[in-house]
């Protein structure tokens, strides 16, 4: 699906998987909200502020990266907003689901035409929203708790993370 994506929808992905924030606060991300090596969130629903990292150590991280992409593009107007058109008009709700849309619409239709109902099911059933428990499953517990927000280990287990414990056999 993300190869089907325009470039627009593609940056609110990665900063959607990359932060593990929710859509709306991606969507509110803007470039005055980077500082001092950091993006600073402040998250809707729940008010907490997080700083996340652009580099570790001396290595730019791969959010430091998306970022830096995002902001080396041409736009014909600048806008502030880091989701943003060619044009420079800040993506919304309704913009990001209509191109989060066809992009599945046209990644299903594919993957049926190649054969594989299985996989243009499964990508059918995929929202944005599905993005952020799979930043919160991919992360040890304490991470993910913290780069979502959560005061409350529970919380993001329960809710957020789609696997399970990782566990080695015993021989």
């Amino acid at each position: 699906m993300y190869s089907r994506a325009c470039e627009e929808l593609k940056d609110a992905m990665d900063l959607n998987y990359l932060t593990g924030q929710r859509p709306a606060d991606v969507l509110k991300m803007r470039l005055t909200d980077i500082k001092d090596g950091a993006i600073e969130v402040q998250q809707n629903k729940t008010k907490k502020r997080l700083c996340i990292l652009l580099n570790d150590g001396g290595t730019r991280t791969e959010l430091g990266r998306v970022v830096d992409r995002i902001k080396a593009r041409e736009r014909k107007v600048a806008s502030l907003y880091l989701i943003a058109t060619p044009a420079g008009v800040a993506l919304n709700r309704w913009t990001l689901r209509k191109r989060f849309d066809d992009a599945r619409a046209d990644a299903a239709k594919a993957a049926a035409k190649a054969g594989n109902t299985d996989l243009a099911e499964r990508i059918r059933a995929f929202q944005f929203r599905d993005i952020r428990p799979k930043a919160a499953s991919e992360l040890p517990l304490e991470h993910a708790s913290k780069l979502l927000g959560h005061t409350e280990h529970e919380i993001t287990e329960k809710v957020y993370r789609r696997v399970g414990e990782v566990v080695k056999p015993t021989k």
